[in-house]
């Protein structure tokens, strides 16, 4: 039932807040400050429902700042080798500045998006599935719902969608079972999104945003460039998420935070403190 609430609970500020911001997306300012207001919106829904529902402190929102950081800093990291691997296999080229006021626009579109998406998806749905069946088969429930969400944007592929599942689904469940904190895969997908879509001008999953801070086209294989639907569907982008997630993974073992099929080690998961 708990699942449900929190589920319904976010979901529903979710949709409204989506809303909100999609209905003055043409205006830049008002669009930051949408998003921001959803971010903070959906926070507080998700920390007053896991309250009612769970009955305890919801640690995994603890130590906002520094956590924050840590996730802005490793997105960056995966975009810079993204970005020098498409360099490299085909040209990464910019052209001159873009529209300073959308960077503001997508900073805040992104900002919801990526509180919406990490609270909902691995804040409830990982969570929670996780405590029943285990890290593993939870990383890959949520990694292909999440991949499969993506199938709505505009311009979306199969192949896209399965990029997407195994680069963020995958990659940012790894990213919280390794944490349990869910600061560090919010940091982590907004630099990410924001670099690619507010700083580069670059297609996010299908979606184009218009310009960002810099004017950039990239060129080369689709292989690599992932075509219509943005460097997410490239193999570069796979390549680097598939890392992240083994690494992650890597840490979740080292510190006991994997949770195995019948619940084994979901004590130890649970009251993970965020010092780690």
């Amino acid at each position: 039932m708990r699942f449900v609430k929190q589920f319904l609970a976010v979901l529903a500020v979710m949709v409204v807040c989506g809303q909100v911001t999609s209905a003055v997306q043409d205006n830049p300012w008002l669009t930051l400050a949408a998003g921001l207001l959803s971010a903070v919106l959906v926070i507080l829904t998700y920390r007053w429902i896991v309250r009612r529902t769970e009955h305890r402190d919801v640690t995994e929102l603890a130590g906002g700042g520094s956590r924050f950081v840590t996730g802005v800093l490793i997105g960056a990291a995966m975009f810079a080798s993204v970005a020098v691997n498409l360099a490299f296999n085909g040209g990464f080229h910019v052209s001159g500045t873009g529209s300073v006021p959308n960077t503001f626009g997508i900073c805040g579109f992104m900002a919801a998006a990526a509180v919406t998406e990490e609270v909902l998806f691995r804040g409830v749905l990982f969570r929670i599935v996780e405590e029943r069946i285990g890290t593993y088969p939870s990383l890959i429930l949520t990694g292909v719902a999440f991949g499969a969400m993506h199938l709505l944007n505009d311009k979306a592929t199969l192949w896209g969608a399965l990029a997407i599942a195994v680069e963020a689904g995958f990659m940012l469940a790894a990213c919280f079972a390794a944490f349990r904190n869910l600061w560090v895969p919010i940091g982590l997908h907004f630099a990410w999104n924001f670099l690619l879509a507010g700083i580069f001008s670059l297609t996010s999953s299908g979606n184009g945003l218009g310009k960002g801070l810099l004017d950039v086209s990239i060129t080369g294989p689709e292989l690599f460039t992932g075509g219509e639907f943005g460097p997410e569907g490239g193999v570069a982008a796979v390549g680097a998420g598939a890392v992240l997630t083994l690494i992650f993974l890597v840490v979740a073992h080292r510190r006991g935070h994997v949770i195995w099929p019948g619940g084994r080690g979901a004590d130890v998961a649970a009251n993970a403190t965020v010092a780690r």
